[in-house]
């Protein structure tokens, strides 16, 4: 999937004009269905932003954290919803118990393999989240657009894109023995970041065409006009 989806040849636009994309997409692991997707970035950017204001990379952040569920419409590969949004968790190790219907993964051949089954697998302690192989999904892909799409974002701002689905880490403390000082850094962030995320989002609808210019001048700071999906 990452050699597929790093090619960046499925569309080329803006980061604007994927957020409004975002709108025909329908995430079925999410609880607020009944709110446009670009309602609920921009809920989680204003009230980020409200809190933090200084740290205008955190509000775009949140703005386009999402933007990778793109993958469920049919131009960019129409993928099942199994393989593209929901909780990530590491292969190459053994499956944390914090892991989501973990009974399940008892059916997966790595579950028995002695390579694979080991607290640290394949990889050895402190090595390094982005030395990590991860399941693929939203998360991994809006990260490969904005790294290679040179994106002046900080490490920060990239690990909340690549690892916010990774619930297990974030809101139950498994895996950190493959962390090294940075990851421990960055996780600080995305705890942050994860408050505005789910279930506590802010139902005060958003007026788009008023923060709509605060957000582009943010999009022009950190991204190229033109970004290549």
């Amino acid at each position: 999937m990452r050699e597929e989806y790093s090619r960046l040849d499925k569309a080329e636009m803006s980061i604007w004009e994927c957020c409004e994309l975002l709108n025909d997409v329908v995430d079925e692991s999410d609880p607020d269905l009944d709110e446009p997707q670009i309602m609920h970035l921009l809920q989680s950017a204003e009230a980020i932003r409200k809190d933090y204001p200084d740290e205008d990379w955190l509000h775009l952040t949140a703005l386009i954290h999402d933007l990778g569920k793109i993958l469920l419409l049919p131009q960019f590969g129409g993928l099942p919803q199994w393989s593209a949004v929901g909780d990530i968790f590491p292969v190459g190790c053994a499956f944390d118990e914090s892991n989501v219907h973990y009974q399940f993964f008892k059916e997966n051949p790595d579950f028995n393999d002695p390579k694979y089954n080991t607290k640290n697998g394949v990889y050895s302690e402190g090595c390094g989240l982005s030395n990590v192989l991860m399941s693929f999904g939203h998360d991994d892909y809006m990260y490969l657009v904005a790294k290679e799409n040179g994106t002046t974002l900080p490490s920060a701002a990239l690990f909340v894109i690549r690892y916010h689905s990774f619930y297990p880490l974030h809101s139950c403390g498994a895996y950190k023995h493959l962390m090294n000082e940075e990851d421990v850094e960055n996780l600080e962030w995305l705890q942050i970041f994860n408050k505005y995320d789910l279930y506590s989002k802010s139902k005060v609808p958003v007026d788009v065409e008023k923060v709509k210019p605060y957000y582009l001048s943010l999009i022009d700071k950190y991204f190229p006009a033109k970004v290549k999906w």
